[in-house]
């Protein structure tokens, strides 16, 4: 562990801090001081400078030169560690196998995380270009490799700021975010034990450079995946009596799993259940002994996304049955439980609208409709208040770029800057909303970092 003090002496000072001052108020009603309205202003004018830019973008074309899948990412956190420690940034390591928890500010309460996913997708990569992926089978499809250059550009106008911090930030460098459930393994190892909000950022190839997009309230849906096994009796496709079909079997199993939406939702609650995979068979005239299928389920209300468990699970046995044949179903959910909904805080959206417009400008600041794709950064929001958004990227005099999860898929490095100025101004600025709040009750309380 790479640290100058202790996580337990860290909580005990949090401890000791909030039994004096239970309450954290982060409201953004002062957001609109001169002195908050320009920070944000002065960070994105740090953040242009050639120097931090060419820094960044150096860490983000060795990151996707050397991509690594969720809980491998030990060359990446090696990067990560080399970089705080040169900008004499104090962290935490391992935390959930690769993780890195850095900590910039006074040491002392209160507490504002950031957030950056570190891991890749096995995609191999078609863009041919300088700093093309150099492991075959492996890429960096997702933008993760950019979030981790955006959160060090963040630390590094931080540390640079630092007398304006009136408290600390965390910085959350997170492995295996796709699929893996790395925030819930961070979270149960403490990362945001009095924490008292986070923030997280995701690029995007929909919407224009220099503009981001999110909203209060529900953003991104829960999300669930099944495999699931038909075992019947395979036998000769032309005698077809003796045997028990499992591809008839699934393909009305595939049939009524559809259903579960446009029959038994609440039209007003949005849902989605899609079989992404069918494998049986490998000859025209043999009926295969089982079928395998896999897929998807995803809603907006946690409960809705137990109730759509339940069902697939009673569908798939009930009309596997009604064709004499068997079925198992494994949810994938141990030891990574169902995704939760992505759900932004109403006043953390406030201070998002304040700190984003001062810096981009309001017609910059975007209202979105909620997506059905699902963020393993709701296991944070499920713990404390956080807020999720999406840093546009799309150039409109360059080529459309390419979709997330795709070979194709490219970064526009001139978001770079704008993603490091948006954590920096969030962080800073709810700290001293919130020093505010508390005045000059904290006392003498004081530990180093």
């Amino acid at each position: 562990m790479k640290t100058s003090m202790g996580f337990s002496k860290l909580v005990s000072l949090v401890l000791i801090f909030h039994l004096l001052n239970p309450t954290v108020v982060f409201g953004s009603s002062s957001s609109s001081s001169d002195g908050l309205s320009e920070i944000p202003k002065k960070f994105l004018d740090f953040a242009k400078r050639k120097e931090l830019v060419d820094w960044m973008v150096g860490i983000r074309r060795k990151i996707h030169e050397n991509p690594e899948l969720g809980y491998e990412e030990f060359e990446t956190s090696k990067l990560i560690r080399s970089e705080l420690d040169k900008l004499g940034i104090p962290y935490n390591y391992p935390v959930s196998v690769t993780g890195v928890v850095g900590f910039v500010g006074t040491g002392k309460p209160p507490f504002v995380a950031i957030r950056a996913d570190m891991d890749a997708l096995p995609i191999q990569e078609d863009v041919d270009w300088k700093h093309k992926s150099k492991i075959p089978g492996k890429m960096h499809a997702c933008g993760h490799d950019a979030h981790v250059s955006m959160l060090l550009g963040a630390a590094k106008i931080l540390k640079e700021h630092i007398e304006e911090l009136k408290g600390t930030v965390v910085l959350v460098f997170q492995p295996a975010e796709e699929g893996g459930g790395g925030a819930k393994k961070m979270l149960d190892e403490g990362v945001l034990d009095n924490v008292d909000a986070i923030f997280g950022l995701h690029v995007t190839h929909e919407n224009p450079i220099g503009t981001v997009a999110s909203k209060p309230g529900p953003l991104l849906a829960g999300s669930g995946i099944f495999n699931a096994v038909i075992s019947g009796r395979g036998g000769h496709a032309a005698i077809p009596q003796h045997s028990i079909d499992p591809i008839l079997a699934a393909s009305n199993v595939i049939v009524s799993l559809h259903q579960l939406v446009s029959r038994e939702a609440d039209p007003l609650d949005s849902q989605v259940v899609t079989v992404a995979k069918f494998q049986g068979g490998s000859a025209f005239n043999v009926i295969p002994d089982s079928v395998t299928i896999g897929g998807t389920f995803r809603a907006f209300l946690k409960s809705s996304l137990v109730q759509l468990k339940q069902r697939i699970e009673e569908v798939i046995k009930g009309q596997a049955a009604v064709q004499r044949c068997n079925a198992t179903i494994d949810f994938h959910d141990k030891p990574v439980p169902l995704f939760p909904p992505t759900v932004n805080d109403e006043d953390l959206h406030e201070l998002f609208l304040n700190v984003a417009g001062n810096m981009l400008g309001n017609d910059k600041v975007q209202d979105m409709k909620p997506l059905m794709g699902s963020e393993d950064f709701a296991f944070y929001q499920e713990a404390i208040p956080g807020y999720f958004f999406f840093l546009g990227m799309q150039d409109e005099s360059r080529p459309k770029l390419r979709s997330v999860h795709t070979p194709h898929f490219t970064i526009n490095e001139d978001v770079l800057h704008y993603g490091a100025a948006l954590h920096a101004s969030l962080a800073t600025t709810l700290l001293l909303n919130a020093e505010e709040k508390l005045g000059s009750s904290k006392g003498n309380l004081h530990d180093e970092l």
